[in-house]
């Protein structure tokens, strides 16, 4: 995410005598890799998120705006900025520190995309989740035994980290509610 290096050298300059604006599309910090917990049920959204806000609250040099960077012109020093209720909004700055963020790859097969969601945003995590117990719901009240198979079987695609304890450490927590 963004957050993690723009948070970062805020924090750094907590003393400089700067006043230090960090724009980011979310209003939390993330720890990433707890993020299949979340996407299990084990875990909430507020366990691995914090609100920046909250992070930066005694940091008196320092605005936390909720938006999105669209645009920069380097020789006049201005970022154009879309928040909740305005496009555009130009924003001069006198250093900036770019932290572009992250992305799913599908490493050349993005059409996997509509099958295979990505786990990077809290909100990625709450829709596997919510997905993972309308599965549920729907298993428990297929009447039809021959579907419960089908309905309980989840493929994870994709060996990194987050897909193997996804796959590995989880495995007992759901096998206790089905």
């Amino acid at each position: 995410m963004v957050v993690l290096a723009a948070l970062a050298a805020a924090k750094a300059l907590k003393n400089a005598s700067a006043h230090v604006t960090l724009i980011d599309r979310s209003n939390h910090h993330l720890f990433q890799p707890l993020l299949y917990q979340v996407a299990t049920s084990v875990l909430t959204p507020g366990q691995i998120g914090s609100p920046i806000r909250n992070i930066l609250r005694k940091q008196v040099n320092t605005t936390v705006v909720l938006g999105e960077v669209t645009g920069l012109d380097v020789e006049k020093k201005c970022l154009s900025v879309d928040g909740i209720d305005r496009s555009g909004v130009p924003l001069s700055y006198d250093f900036l520190v770019l932290a572009t963020g992250v992305t799913h790859s599908y490493f050349g097969h993005d059409e996997f995309a509509a099958h295979a969601p990505g786990l990077k945003t809290l909100a990625d995590a709450v829709a596997i989740r919510n997905n993972i117990l309308q599965t549920f719901e729907q298993a428990e009240a297929e009447e039809d035994p021959s579907r419960h198979r089908d309905l309980l079987t989840f493929v994870l695609v994709g060996a990194g980290p987050t897909g193997v304890e996804m796959s590995g450490a989880d495995l007992r927590f759901w096998s206790a509610i089905a």
